[in-house]
């Protein structure tokens, strides 16, 4: 067969349609993912692209060694397009996986595909963000080793428990309002692939709405009875459709929404609550608590203007005016990077003023490293690529995480 025609791809693959399941030989059905289906079309579809593209560079296929040239040519642009494929597919099906690997495709019926469409539900960055930020506000309560009473730690349990099911619920009532937007911004989402029903959305976000609530009545610590209200009522009011709500349309209220929960609502009102689970302490913010109040409400500015850096399309579509949307995509993206190293910067001042050498070495050593490698990532990101915008997003909720990291020994 002549090289031309062995290497060139049928045109009439370029239709298959996006399938579940294909026909085995003998075998009946087959159970096929779909992402790999995406991902072969994509390979065919790339392939034609350079068929055509190497026609214009005039390769005569009838002499050997134009024709080794072609093959050697056509073999490298396969492995980048299968990677960029595999990157690309493997993101969107889940993008809050951190070990980067898509999930096996499972059987709708059984109990690991239900647990896991809940976990995708739950958009678990966000809850490793509220467990490791309340656990790491409660540490900075701690002054001494006496503190840690049976009393401290059921009180930062209920903290996190509380904080888990408000964050639930926001992420769940956001999903439920956001359907059509998810449709064109996060498809791989369980309600906008259609996955998980509506019903059952409702059920389980009405499940954390009331479990919180009960909680919150049950407690007796004013700060975490006020905090879990304030939480409950901001998720609200930034996603339902409903009059004088639907905040998350007007820029200056979706901002204001996000920096509550972080900026305010953990790190005041939820160490405030680890204080009164200490006998004796008097309920006060110390020059650190202010420190990090200060810095996560930077953090919070910063991830409610990212996240709707990808989603500009979608938001564009249903009437959300983001300022993203008013502005552009590149200026609010180095608008949210200039704000965090402004952040790291007034951190390390901090540092250099301390007169303890090791919280001055932490400060200074640790904000610097941060600063560096989020200027280095943000000079490779491709904005012009949501999926990459979208991948750096996630980059920066680990960043938050390393800075809660060390907040339990800032103490300057």
């Amino acid at each position: 067969m002549p090289i031309e025609f062995a290497l060139k791809p049928s045109s009439s693959s370029l239709q298959t349609p996006l399938v579940a399941t294909a026909v085995g030989s003998g075998h009946g059905k087959v159970k096929v993912s779909k992402v790999q289906v995406w991902k072969s079309i994509r390979l065919r579809e790339s392939n034609v692209t350079f068929e055509r593209s190497n026609h214009v560079h005039g390769y005569k296929l009838n002499d050997s060694e134009s024709a080794n040239k072609y093959c050697s040519e056509f073999d490298r642009h396969q492995r980048r397009t299968k990677l960029k494929a595999n990157a690309s597919s493997e993101f969107s099906i889940n993008p809050h996986n951190d070990s980067g690997v898509a999930p096996p495709q499972k059987d709708g019926k059984s109990l690991g595909a239900t647990l896991d469409l809940i976990y995708r539900y739950s958009r678990a960055y966000t809850l490793k963000g509220t467990v490791l930020s309340i656990i790491s506000i409660s540490l900075l309560a701690v002054q001494k080793l006496s503190d840690f009473t049976p009393s401290f730690f059921l009180g930062v349990l209920q903290a996190i428990i509380g904080g888990c099911l408000a964050n639930l619920y926001v992420v769940g009532i956001n999903q439920l309002s956001d359907i059509d937007i998810d449709k064109v911004n996060k498809p791989y989402l369980p309600l906008a692939s259609g996955e998980l029903s509506v019903k059952t959305g409702i059920l389980l976000t009405s499940l954390y709405a009331i479990l919180g609530f009960c909680l919150g009545w049950s407690t007796k610590s004013w700060p975490l009875k006020l905090g879990l209200f304030l939480w409950y009522a901001f998720g609200t009011a930034y996603s339902v459709n409903l009059p004088l709500l639907r905040w998350k349309s007007i820029p200056a209220l979706a901002a204001m929404c996000l920096w509550s929960v972080q900026g305010a609502i953990i790190p005041i009102l939820f160490h405030l609550h680890a204080q009164t689970n200490i006998y004796g302490r008097s309920l006060s913010l110390s020059q650190h608590a202010i420190f990090v109040f200060g810095f996560m409400s930077i953090y919070g500015i910063v991830i409610a203007l990212f996240k709707d850096i990808p989603d500009v399309e979608g938001d564009k579509l249903n009437g959300i005016n983001s300022v993203a949307l008013q502005i552009g995509k590149k200026p609010v993206f180095w608008l949210c990077i200039w704000l965090l190293e402004m952040a790291y910067g007034v951190a390390i001042l901090i540092g250099l003023s301390s007169t303890r050498f090791w919280i001055r070495s932490l400060m200074v050593i640790g904000h610097s490293i941060l600063g560096f490698i989020l200027w280095r990532e943000a000079n490779l990101v491709d904005l012009k690529s949501d999926v990459a915008i979208e991948s750096f997003y996630l980059f920066i909720w680990k960043l938050y995480y390393m800075e809660y990291l060390m907040v339990p020994i800032l103490r300057f």
